[in-house]
């Protein structure tokens, strides 16, 4: 590259503002993008709606990630949890939900039951391969917000979870 010649710039924060409203509109959870040496990571957040957006070059040594951030107080169980606290059972993959092991069974799961990250909420079938689904998060199942045999894209929230204190 001769010195007259201007790289395209990845960092441009209008590039990364319509990047992150598409990755919101079509629930994509993270996308890295490459140039060069230069790497643009966003990564949407787990529980709460915030994104978190990391740039660093390529080749050099990653910084020390940074300490987990402490688990957020829940209010009484009287009281159901705003909107943010929820947490929610995403679709690992493309594929067609569904909510029983087969037409006449009953649903994994259904609002109110209390599930833990091994319990299986729902089969995902994907390429004619049923896949079955943990929960990894405890909680009650607040909302299953997919219909049975609805088609669902990857990191598309299946299940709305109210934590359990």
């Amino acid at each position: 590259m001769s010195g007259s010649e201007v790289p395209e710039d990845v960092f441009d924060l209008r590039r990364i503002d319509r990047l992150l409203r598409l990755m919101e509109k079509h629930e994509v959870q993270e996308i890295e993008l490459r140039r060069g040496t230069a790497r643009v990571r966003i990564r949407r957040g787990g529980q709460a709606a915030a994104s978190e957006l990391e740039v660093r070059p390529a080749p050099g040594p990653s910084p020390a990630a940074s300490p987990p951030a402490a688990a957020p107080t829940h209010p009484p169980a009287s009281t159901p949890p705003a909107e943010t606290e929820y947490m929610y059972i995403r679709s690992p993959m493309v594929g067609t939900f569904y909510a029983a092991p087969n037409p006449e069974a009953e649903p994994y799961v259904q609002p109110g039951d209390i599930v833990g990250p091994d319990s299986i909420v729902c089969i995902v079938e994907a390429m004619k391969v049923f896949n079955e689904i943990p929960a990894e998060v405890s909680g009650k199942i607040a909302a299953v917000l997919v219909e049975n045999g609805a088609p669902v894209e990857y990191g598309q929230p299946l299940f709305k979870v109210e934590p359990i204190a």
